[in-house]
């Protein structure tokens, strides 16, 4: 069965790796180190190979401008679908090297074109993210309605969020000083975005946070094989289950990861989980 490549949970490919993952596709296969056992794994990128391609970023415009001839590359694929982080915390010391939200969000019609349906594009209002001020509780979640929004005239309708898990790397990191919500405080929250992703004609997903649906969020399957198969221009359908390698409440079926926390990325948000810069 054809494998759908992920590319990437561990960096952010499109923005930062551009070239290579043209590179990879053109020789037709990318050798990934394994996170733990640090073996090496060589991954077919062959378009016989491949279902889909599942792209995460939280700026694809190097790679709508074909940085690297990645656009191009990656024509030769039957289904490629991309998530798109947009968290409103561009420019800010949490995301200092990411752009303004408003910006981002202007390629979502672009990001549309390029997947060929607005179906396979996802936006990520993820992670809702609280913080201490001083004394008081900052948060991103005053840009949600603005942000969602601009998904709804996009004719993006699936959102995908999660709070913010703060591993222990992650608080020990120096700027911020952080602020989880109880579970009250967040069905709350979510309660809050589901009314309004309802009226703009949105669906919110929560991801890896099953408890969020007790405020009516829909459990998320980032990678969604009922969903790949049905718009692959084949009908040829994706490997199903659960992915083994994801989180124990990841509703994601099978896949495969090119990318690598060896390509450490210089985004340098204050709440990321891998290893950036």
């Amino acid at each position: 069965m054809k494998e759908v490549i992920s590319a990437s949970r561990r960096t952010d490919i499109p923005m930062r790796f551009a070239p290579w993952l043209a590179q990879v596709i053109e020789q037709g296969f990318a050798d990934v180190p394994q996170p733990y056992n640090g073996r090496v794994r060589r991954v077919s990128l062959l378009p016989e190979d491949v279902h889909s391609m599942v792209l995460w970023s939280k700026d694809f415009a190097p790679l709508l401008r074909n940085a690297g001839g990645a656009r191009q590359a990656l024509e030769r694929y039957d289904q490629v679908y991309c998530h798109l982080t947009i968290t409103g915390l561009g420019g800010s010391p949490l995301e200092p090297n990411i752009r303004p939200w408003r910006e981002v969000a202007r390629q979502l019609p672009k990001l549309v074109r390029f997947a060929g349906d607005p179906r396979r594009v996802s936006v990520r209002f993820d992670p809702i993210v609280h913080w201490y001020d001083g004394d008081a509780i900052r948060s991103n979640l005053a840009l949600a309605e603005p942000v969602l929004h601009e998904v709804s005239r996009s004719g993006v309708t699936a959102v995908r969020i999660s709070f913010a898990t703060l591993y222990a790397k992650v608080r020990k990191r120096r700027g911020a000083r952080w602020y989880d919500p109880p579970l009250a405080e967040r069905l709350e929250i979510i309660h809050g975005l589901v009314e309004l992703t309802r009226t703009l004609g949105l669906t919110l997903y929560s991801c890896s946070q099953s408890e969020l649906t007790q405020a009516g969020a829909l459990a998320s399957r980032c990678i969604d094989a009922e969903l790949l198969s049905a718009l692959h221009p084949h009908g040829l359908a994706a490997p199903s289950g659960k992915d083994s390698g994801q989180r124990a409440e990841c509703g994601c079926a099978p896949s495969v990861d090119i990318g690598s926390y060896v390509m450490r990325c210089p985004n340098r948000c204050a709440y990321c989980y891998a290893n950036p810069l």
